[in-house]
């Protein structure tokens, strides 16, 4: 299986101040023998630094720019970036909500890359729920 993690499990996974992140430790080595690719989008990128400096995991853009690309390039995590073409009209018909906006659209990306979303929200049909 291939994932795309979302921004919270990617946080999670990164940061050991994170309330998840042994339950981001132990899924990721649960599943890293057998998964096929992990990967990342520009949306979960950015939300990834921006998340990070606003909630004090990293004190600056520049430092948490140096934490994403300590995890993406770690020797036990390798990370893809993926480009996104899914636009507002491919939005899945689960969004009803301008909160499940984003969720909506990493779930049609994952879906288009043959990928499975990865995220602790437990509100999105079909993804997967790290647990």
């Amino acid at each position: 299986m291939r994932y795309l993690l979302d921004v919270n499990a990617l946080i999670a996974l990164a940061h050991t101040g994170h309330v998840f992140h042994a339950r981001a430790r132990k899924w990721f080595l649960s599943v890293a023998a057998t998964a096929r690719g992990f990967h990342t989008c520009s949306i979960t990128e950015i939300g990834f630094v921006r998340v990070s400096v606003v909630t004090g995991l990293q004190p600056d853009i520049a430092t948490a720019r140096q934490a994403l690309d300590a995890l993406k390039s770690s020797s036990r995590i390798r990370f893809e970036l993926i480009p996104d073409d899914v636009g507002m009209a491919q939005l899945p018909a689960f969004v009803k909500k301008p909160q499940a906006i984003t969720d909506g659209h990493l779930f049609e990306l994952a879906r288009k890359n043959s990928m499975q979303l990865a995220t602790f929200d437990q509100g999105i049909p079909n993804a997967l729920h790290i647990g």
